[in-house]
């Protein structure tokens, strides 16, 4: 019997260790690993932490994610009403219990709940079931365990971010958003008791109605944080006299497409961003004040964008108006989306060509008449100078010189020198995009635009620093800087870019800017084809501003041009920046060179004048300047001679700039001064070189010539160039003769289908002969 008992004894013993193991173990794993579950609001902040705008979370409640910490002034009103033992109990305060147990029972329903903070977190983390005996008991035990897993002050963290504070708002800093507009620290002791009283009955204390007996509630509670020497007399009396807040009002939207941006890469997170509220507003102001002009012309979308070159830092995102016309897209966050760059990629062309030594600054390229299989560019003034210097025809936006650079650089070459800019949207084939790529035929963001432009004044502002492989790139979270490999252009073709594009008086398509005079600032406009895209874009020192203006659906209008739309809220914009110093020049990253002032080009032996400028450093040696010839004319200049006709008489060697026809004819209509070679005198070697070129059609080319409506066949206008208009030339297709035309050396023509030769005869004797094929549709 002794053994027996001995034995049962034991394995009773067992088994109650065994049951007590268990509950441990139950008790160990009985918390949920993540206690909330809740969707969260998306919250953005500007960089010194205030309220740009949020976005609501998915279950329609204004819950912003968990702060950090909890204010002093919060943490201590919330405790003196809810909980004043919290630091104290380990989650469950007996003497509260059993209090609360006794006025219950003693007024026959319940008056007091005597659950501490740690048991409302647990309660509220439940969805505040039914109040139970045993759902009492529950909390009880989850609240221990609670205390094991969590400091004191990371529960009053749970707790005050998720106990309501009436209506939707879910929180303590979404209610001090909501009530006082401000955050949570910032708010005084009248503030911080009147949201301490809320969570204990939101249904029933709303700002909206009952506010005296909040305001009771709030008063009381000022006067126990006066009772226990928790604040001053005269904290206390000032805080008596602070207003009730009368509604939860709209949270701020200025900035409305940060905002959905935020939400879409950073979902119900805290998102303190690198704007400048003050910059954000100035930007939103300066964009809305054009909204009714540009409306007025069925235009109704826009976007801005500064950053700061150094950091990367955004200091204004403004993707559309922020209100207005709903129907017409304002929604759409037009910084991130592809629209067609127009010319706005030019000075990337005119950047690598001075990077790699294909082109001098100056250097003279073509303005004529162009046709490349099929595709014919047009200048925006449809005016051609025959030959521009490159950085004129950069700063003036002619869409010929740019075609014919793009044609000789190579295409597939500028692709991926774009690609390496950091334009992601580039990404059809070469031969896909064509020569069109410089005038628009990409896509390109507003977002990656400026990202582009900031790592060339990055490359810039490091041209000294060799060890430096990577600069901040434009970002939009604080302290999360991103950052992008070093362009490998030479920091020299960087500075002349900027150079041409700080240009002031610009004609043509922006005519009109001339009164723009702050310093520093090298701008491009662009205007995409069909009037669909206007462009503008400038660059200081220690800034970079974009502007689109368009709309969102694609659709052109008429007068949608960059200089004209997206100019001036760029101009307005960049009146707003600091004066700041010059770009540096990157000294050992240039050399100087002796070139032609006429060309731009390096000075040949002919060349009458020198100038000496500074150019990209680079290996390749770059021609001379082919324009000038020297020849032998009269003692006046008049003729021209050569030896065996003049034998005997006095001859004078002179040097003249001289461009080729068809380059000479359009440039002599724009330069006055330009007077080419001389003519030969009578009977002096008329036959000594041909005068004339073609300008249309090219030879060997074909021509397509559609009918008009009424299907009768397009003329084809026959075009060529005399070194000497006034000469007479006579014009014969295929053995025909056609008639002659004299200053004006165009022919009208109505021809069918088929191939063609042309013989055109000036009246010197000299000839051009070309061939060419028509062909219909």
């Amino acid at each position: 019997m002794g053994r027996s008992g001995s034995i049962r004894r034991k394995r009773r013993s067992r088994i109650i260790g065994l049951v007590i193991l268990a509950l441990l173990i139950v008790y160990a794993f009985l918390l949920p690993a993540h206690l909330f579950n809740d969707p969260y609001a998306t919250v953005v902040l500007d960089e010194e932490g205030r309220l740009l705008g949020a976005r609501i979370a998915e279950d329609e409640q204004w819950r912003f994610p968990p702060p950090d910490s909890i204010p002093e002034k919060f943490s201590a009103c919330i405790r003196t009403f809810e909980d004043r033992y919290f630091y104290y109990h380990p989650g469950v305060n007996p003497v509260s219990l059993f209090r609360a147990l006794f006025l219950n029972i003693k007024k026959g329903k319940v008056v007091i709940g005597g659950s501490t903070l740690s048991m409302q977190t647990i309660r509220l983390s439940r969805k505040n079931p039914p109040r139970t005996v045993l759902e009492k008991l529950y909390e009880i035990i989850l609240a221990t365990r609670l205390e094991w897993s969590y400091s004191k002050d990371d529960i009053l963290n749970l707790y005050a971010s998720h106990a309501p504070f009436g209506g939707n708002t879910v929180g303590i800093s979404a209610a001090a958003w909501r009530y006082f507009q401000r955050p949570a620290h910032q708010l005084s002791w009248a503030e911080s008791a009147t949201l301490a009283v809320l969570p204990n009955a939101p249904g029933l204390i709303h700002t909206g109605k009952n506010r005296e007996l909040l305001r009771e509630k709030r008063d009381h509670l000022l006067a126990q944080l006066r009772n226990e020497e928790i604040i001053s007399e005269q904290d206390y009396r000032l805080s008596l006299l602070e207003p009730i807040p009368e509604h939860p009002a709209e949270l701020t939207n200025g900035a409305l497409h940060l905002t959905a941006l935020m939400h879409q890469q950073r979902p119900g997170k805290w998102s303190q961003t690198t704007i400048s509220s003050t910059w954000q507003e100035e930007a939103n102001r300066i964009l809305q004040s054009y909204q009714e002009r540009y409306a007025a012309n069925g235009v109704f979308n826009g976007a801005v964008l500064v950053a700061e070159v150094a950091t990367g830092e955004v200091k204004a995102y403004v993707g559309n108006y922020r209100k207005g016309f709903g129907e017409h897209g304002i929604f759409n966050d037009l910084l991130q989306t592809p629209r067609s760059s127009g010319s706005i990629l030019k000075p990337f062309l005119y950047n690598a060509m001075l990077s790699e030594g294909l082109l001098y600054p100056r250097e003279l390229v073509k303005d004529v008449p162009t046709i490349i299989a099929g595709f014919k560019p047009e200048n925006f003034v449809q005016r051609y100078d025959g030959a521009v210097p490159a950085d004129e025809a950069l700063w003036r936006s002619l869409n010929i010189p740019a075609v014919l650079m793009l044609r000789d650089y190579g295409i597939e070459k500028f692709r991926n020198h774009l690609k390496e800019s950091g334009f992601t949207t580039i990404t059809r084939s070469a031969d896909n995009y064509g020569l069109s790529l410089i005038l628009g035929g990409a896509e390109v963001t507003a977002w990656e635009l400026a990202g582009a432009y900031q790592r060339m004044a990055q490359r810039l502002r490091h041209f000294d620093e060799d060890n430096i492989h990577e600069y901040p790139a434009l970002h939009l979270i604080r302290n999360e800087p991103i950052y992008s490999p070093a362009l490998r252009t030479n920091a020299g073709a960087i500075y002349t870019t900027f150079e041409a594009l700080q240009k002031v008086n610009r004609p043509d398509s922006e005519m009109g800017w001339q009164y723009f005079r702050k310093a520093n600032i090298a701008w491009k406009t662009g205007t995409s084809f069909g009037h669909r895209d206007a462009w503008a874009v400038g660059i200081t020192p220690t800034h970079i501003a974009v502007v689109w203006i368009g709309n969102a659906d694609g659709e052109g209008r008429p007068g949608l041009v960059g200089a004209e739309s997206a100019g001036p809220v760029l101009f307005d914009l960049l009146n707003q920046l600091p004066q700041s110093h010059g770009f540096p020049e990157p000294h050992t990253e240039m050399k100087e060179a002796y070139v032609c002032p006429q060309s731009g080009l390096p000075v040949s032996r002919y060349c009458p004048e020198v100038d000496t400028i500074y150019v990209p450093l680079h290996k390749k040696a770059k021609a001379p300047c082919p324009y000038h010839q020297q020849v032998f004319t009269d003692v006046e200049g008049r003729y021209r001679l050569h030896r065996n006709c003049a034998e005997g008489e006095e001859m004078l060697t002179r040097s003249y700039f001289v461009l080729p026809p068809v380059m000479a004819w359009y440039y002599a209509q724009q330069h006055a001064d330009y007077g080419g070679l001389p003519d030969w005198r009578p009977g002096c070697d008329p036959n000594a070189g041909n005068s004339m070129q073609m300008i249309y059609p090219e030879k060997g080319g074909t021509v397509f010539l559609p009918r008009e409506l009424d299907g009768s066949q397009h003329r084809l206008i026959l075009e060529v160039a005399h070194q000497q208009p006034h000469k007479k030339l006579y014009w014969h297709l295929n053995g025909e003769y056609l008639g002659h035309t004299e200053d004006f050396h165009q022919k009208p023509l109505l021809v069918e289908p088929g191939a063609y030769r042309l013989l055109i005869e000036d009246e010197d004797g000299q000839t051009l002969r070309t061939s060419f094929k028509v062909v219909g549709r």
